[in-house]
């Protein structure tokens, strides 16, 4: 089965990244990492609402209230959708060649981030945890582009995505402590389907996972590896998706124009934009962030 994804904001992202919803406000929100750009899209009226940061802008995720908590370079914020003001909280990393990028909070609000060096040098990133108290924990290491997070329906397992091992790896996940203990190689995807980019994850428990230069995003049963659809995106480096609507059965897909010569942009001129496609599974809600 294959669908095909529609245009719904002509973004044009140099690294579109971060799609979420926020079911409070009815809307979508997605960053421009190189840009330093944070969306947001009402999904009542269409319009679109933007802020400007003076850093990379990797991760946005709901924390409490009206509150979002984000990544500047290698720092995380908070920052009030309705005060505008931005409260930095605490670093990740203090190597200004290394930067924060794909994250996700857990059941029990804690944050997940990965980190990755600007020229993506292999095993320079890690993945780390932050509890609510702002305590931060390294729990996996030598990662080189650190992305997509997502836990099982049972929250009994994490999986997690470094890109260039063209794997999305299981971990027993002990939700009460918060750690990780691998468990398997769940998913392996073939090098011609691009890159394992951003993840989400539906109510069946499968995962959608965009392919960076796999011109699409792709549904993966990871308890046995198999790949189950695919929906067809008209741009190379499609980076990341979350399920969006009110009902949670539309996804919400990131693309980048990142490093594409004329001649490739000429060729896909919606790189860089964001795409919307219902489907016929719904997803669940992401976790608030408690920091």
């Amino acid at each position: 089965m294959s669908s095909k994804a529609e245009v719904i904001y002509e973004s044009q992202c140099i690294l579109g990244e971060s799609p979420m919803w926020h079911a409070d406000r009815k809307s979508c929100f997605w960053v421009d990492i190189e840009n330093g750009i944070l969306y947001e899209y009402s999904w009542l009226n269409q319009k679109i609402k933007t802020w400007k940061f003076n850093n990379r802008l990797p991760l946005a995720v709901r924390g409490k209230g009206n509150d979002l908590i984000i990544s500047l370079d290698g720092k995380i914020a908070r920052f009030n959708l309705e005060t505008e003001k931005t409260e930095w909280l605490s670093d990740v990393v203090a190597d200004s060649e290394i930067r924060c990028n794909d994250g996700a909070c857990d059941s029990k609000g804690r944050l997940w981030i990965g980190t990755m060096h600007l020229k993506q040098h292999k095993g320079a990133g890690a993945l780390f945890r932050f509890d609510s108290n702002l305590k931060i924990e390294k729990k996996y290491n030598e990662t080189t582009v650190s992305n997509g997070i997502a836990w099982s329906l049972d929250n009994r397992r994490m999986y997690f995505i470094d890109s260039p091992t063209q794997k999305v790896q299981s971990f027993f996940f002990d939700e009460k402590a918060g750690d990780i203990t691998f468990e398997k190689d769940a998913i392996i995807i073939p090098s011609d389907m691009g890159s394992p980019d951003g993840m989400a994850i539906d109510e069946e428990g499968m995962l959608w996972i965009a392919h960076w230069g796999g011109f699409g995003i792709y549904r993966w049963n990871p308890h046995n590896g198999q790949l189950l659809e695919k929906i067809e995106v008209p741009v190379p480096q499609v980076s990341s998706c979350a399920f969006v609507g009110e009902n949670l059965d539309y996804l919400i897909i990131t693309t980048a124009r990142e490093n594409m010569k004329d001649d490739e942009l000429k060729k896909y001129p919606a790189s860089g934009n964001v795409f919307l496609v219902k489907i016929g599974v719904k997803g669940i809600l992401p976790n608030k962030c408690l920091i």
